[in-house]
């Protein structure tokens, strides 16, 4: 099936218009038909009364002098032939054609259809009763003509018709094919234009030049573009960011690579190394973290439907990984995971969100300090919060805290945990609030990260 717009309209308003013209063409060869018909009919019908007057006794016998206008009535420029016969109904031929198809009418007249000598006619009977000396016989008239003019009538009166319905179906196309020509340039004009923009042009579509049945078509365009444009400018930023936050620690490592070559002492070089392998461990981390973010922002909603999680078997297994790392930074860890705790969504990419969340609690808590691990239900919803005993952030950077290599203090890192936890977070329709600690530690306000999921459907 062909995809040119023109020609399927077009195709759309041929197809009914053609069976259209068929049927009306139809109909009106049957109304020529039958008008050509009841035109000879009533020639003939004519005709055969005249015939049926020349009839006359003489001397007790009927006798039938046929004059010319009997049959002028029934002249033809086709040159059709007629027939007559007049005879007594159960008696002799009077005058006429002797083979002529006997058809006796009632009280009115009979029209028929019949061949004379081979020639197929249209004919008419009527009956004449004849009084005479007290005796009445019944005359049958009958007259009949060949349809060759018949024919031609209905010909003429059918084929206008037929050439004004052609008419009509060439000037329909004729002026949809104009009319979409018309109506599409400022299509045309639209796709030109954009085709002639800039490569670093904003490729929004302006509406108005446009008929309101593409207006919608355009807003749908414009807010694809829009989160197309979104969607690149953070990969640019990223990329950038990505580009920045990986050029220092490779620096670092070629210098130290250049340092190490030129160190005759053997303690030296052995610190050089371990050095070294404190930038490369930095190294694989910054990219593991990129990739990970990299994988959330990726993540499809759907992957996360039908796929239950409990976060309570989660939170324990993190607590287990994080707990060399708390007692090294003497952080006191507690939970407290009395509910389930079951979310629909992806084991592992819950795992580093709460990871991260754990991670940065117990870097940002200071020495002797306390992060609690809380899972909670409300109204249906499970609450994962995480308390620590930091510096806290202040509301003013909380949502700033979520974009990615921004850091709120000098505190080690790359700057992607938060990045991380959030796009985990929207890719399970969870929401992550950050709010002020209790106040009670040492080291400051302190801060509470919770993620709400959404109620788990029954």
């Amino acid at each position: 099936m062909t995809n040119s717009l023109r020609l399927r309209l077009l195709l759309w308003l041929l197809l009914p218009m053609t069976v259209y013209v068929f049927a009306a063409g139809l109909i009106a060869r049957d109304n020529a038909q039958r008008t050509a018909s009841l035109l000879q009919d009533e020639a003939l019908l004519s005709s055969a009364r005249v015939m049926a007057g020349d009839i006359q006794w003489e001397n007790g016998y009927l006798h039938a002098e046929i004059s010319p206008s009997a049959i002028e009535i029934l002249s033809s420029p086709y040159g059709d032939e007629v027939y007559f016969s007049i005879r007594e109904v159960g008696g002799a031929t009077i005058a006429g054609t002797s083979d002529f198809p006997l058809r006796v009418p009632g009280d009115t007249p009979l029209w028929y259809d019949a061949a004379v000598s081979g020639h197929p006619i249209r004919a008419v009977s009527l009956i004449r009763p004849m009084y005479d000396s007290g005796a009445t016989k019944q005359v049958v008239v009958s007259v009949g003509r060949t349809l060759m003019q018949r024919d031609a009538a209905a010909t003429e009166l059918w084929r206008p018709q037929m050439l004004h319905f052609a008419g009509i179906v060439t000037i329909a196309v004729v002026l949809v094919c104009v009319g979409l020509t018309f109506e599409l340039q400022p299509l045309m004009r639209l796709a030109k234009d954009m085709l002639a923009r800039a490569p670093n042009a904003s490729l929004r579509v302006h509406a108005d030049p446009l008929r309101n049945e593409l207006r919608p078509i355009v807003t749908a365009f414009n807010q694809c573009l829009d989160i197309i444009e979104r969607k690149t400018a953070m990969q640019r930023r990223f990329i950038a960011d990505a580009a920045h936050q990986l050029r220092t620690p490779l620096t670092l490592l070629g210098t130290q690579l250049q340092y190490a070559r030129r160190q005759d002492d053997l303690g030296q070089l052995k610190e050089t190394l371990l050095a070294m392998h404190r930038s490369n461990q930095s190294l694989v981390a910054l990219t593991n973290q990129l990739l990970l973010l990299a994988q959330a922002e990726a993540a499809d909603y759907a992957d996360f439907e039908g796929a239950p999680v409990d976060l309570r078997a989660v939170a324990t297994g993190t607590l287990e990984q994080l707990a060399l790392l708390a007692q090294r930074r003497r952080v006191e860890l507690s939970a407290h995971l009395d509910e389930p705790g079951q979310v629909m969504g992806n084991e592992p990419l819950l795992s580093v969100l709460l990871f991260n969340l754990l991670d940065n609690a117990i870097r940002y808590t200071p020495a002797g300090g306390h992060v609690a691990l809380t899972l909670s239900s409300q109204d249906g919803r499970v609450v994962l919060t995480i308390a620590d005993e930091g510096p806290g952030i202040g509301p003013e950077l909380r949502d700033r805290v979520f974009e990615p290599f921004f850091r709120a203090s000098g505190e080690e890192g790359s700057g992607l945990g938060l990045s991380i936890v959030r796009e985990i977070a929207r890719a399970h329709r969870a929401e992550v609030v950050l709010g002020d600690g209790d106040g009670d530690g040492a080291g400051g306000v302190g801060l509470t990260a919770s993620v709400v999921f959404p109620a788990v459907r029954g």
